[in-house]
């Protein structure tokens, strides 16, 4: 798989600018007397800017990287020991090198431990089959609704919490200790961590035509009435973190909604998942939506203008799986999101044919591959805004035998990249 290059900061450039620095300052003396001379020409002070944006796409990526542990405390540990699964994830980063990333189903604990060790014990160290060091000198984490006690029978077992399953099943996300499954932002450019904005502990129920799980046996609501007011809409969280780019701030719409699997004919996950994704289509209707309201209170969607990238393991294909019909499609579809471009791969085609399952998306477009029986599919998605220019796109997923092959099977996900630049 061939990536477009990204010039690492290094060594390099500065001894080409030492070598040649006369005749560039002479370039650079006459290119900056002819912009201005267009500048005056043109009316137009803002010129130079705007081409130094042209110039210069901001990568976007999410990754699933399945960095988590079933205890508390897990995913440190394996950091500290030196694991082979998160050099890998690391060596695919390097290689990619995205200037925003959200990681998904990495795992929160409060300090920050583990985001520290993968930076300074992965990322920014050489890694086999990766590229050159990569530093994130920003970064957003918080705390997630997986492994968190509800106090409440969400599986309806006749008990509250208990070991292993149960106790995850009745968490207000599924997980076995708090903050499993968590995500991470990294930055290359500064986050407006005081803008951030997480819908944590959004009741589902606020959501206006939410689509409330039905006992298919009596017709009856699934969720009894006291059960459903409680029950968060986020099986881990949203967050909408603004990050200061070259082309302005830039809205990273995270998320990471639950399977649609691992329930019953009430299909509690498929519309749980239909509705977590549908709360980002809400958020950016441009509609009044008093109801969304954030974690300090504030409420109402994003403003009209802004300019977003919506990513995340989404855990719903357009075409196939196990999705309620549509769910994904909410976004794809929506006037305000580019779902038009579609990074692709020669790895998943590769796959896919492996699999043998019969398929009716495009092979090309899947992010993920989850085993004999689950086959290939599209989860993973970079969805930039309708006032955004798409550069380029793909998905990390090599053929065998090709470069970089050997750390790309790291997780079960793949990662997914865009360039976003202006229009």
């Amino acid at each position: 798989m061939t990536l477009p290059p990204r010039r690492p900061r290094g060594t390099r450039l500065s001894t080409l600018l030492r070598r040649h620095w006369p005749l560039l300052a002479v370039a650079g003396l006459a290119a900056l007397v002819a912009g201005c001379v267009r500048m005056n020409v043109h009316g137009d002070p803002d010129a130079w800017s705007k081409a130094m944006r042209e110039r210069a796409p901001v990568r976007v990526a999410t990754y699933n990287t399945s960095l988590y542990a079933e205890q508390a405390g897990g995913l440190v540990a394996r950091l500290r020991a030196g694991d082979e699964a998160a050099r890998n994830v690391a060596a695919v980063l390097q290689r990619v090198r995205p200037d925003v990333v959200l990681l998904n189903e990495f795992d929160y604990d409060a300090a920050g431990e583990a985001a520290t060790l993968f930076q300074r014990r992965y990322l920014e160290q050489p890694q086999a089959g990766g590229g050159e060091p990569l530093h994130y000198p920003y970064r957003y984490l918080a705390p997630v609704n997986t492994g968190v006690p509800s106090g409440l029978d969400l599986d309806r077992d006749g008990k509250v919490g208990g070991e292993g399953r149960e106790r995850g099943n009745d968490a207000w996300g599924y997980g076995l200790h708090p903050g499993q499954y968590g995500m991470l932002v990294l930055s290359r450019h500064p986050i407006q961590a005081s803008q951030v904005r997480t819908f944590q502990l959004l009741p589902w129920s606020a959501m206006p035509g939410a689509r409330q799980p039905v006992d298919p046996g009596t017709g009856a609501p699934w969720y009894p009435e006291p059960v459903w007011r409680q029950l968060r809409l986020s099986s881990k969280s949203h967050w909408d973190v603004p990050v200061s780019t070259p082309l302005g701030t830039l809205h990273l719409l995270a998320a990471h909604p639950t399977p649609p699997v691992f329930d019953g004919p009430e299909d509690r996950n498929g519309r749980r998942n239909a509705d977590e994704i549908r709360l980002w289509a809400e958020y950016v209707g441009n509609r009044p939506a008093p109801w969304l309201c954030d974690d300090t209170g504030t409420c109402g969607g994003l403003a009209p203008g802004a300019r977003f990238v919506v990513a995340g393991d989404y855990n719903a294909d357009p075409h196939d799986g196990d999705s309620v019909s549509g769910a994904i499609r909410q976004l794809l579809e929506h006037p305000r999101i580019n779902g038009d471009f579609v990074p692709r791969s020669r790895g998943a085609v590769e796959r896919a044919r492996e699999r043998g399952l019969p398929r009716q998306g495009d092979v090309a477009s899947h992010t993920g591959d989850f085993g004999p029986r689950g086959g290939t599919l599209r989860l993973d998605y970079v969805l930039p805004s309708r006032n955004l220019g798409v550069r380029d796109g793909g998905v990390y997923w090599p053929e065998p035998g090709t470069p970089g092959a050997e750390v790309a099977g790291a997780s079960d996900h793949y990662l997914v990249w865009v360039d976003v630049a202006e229009p």
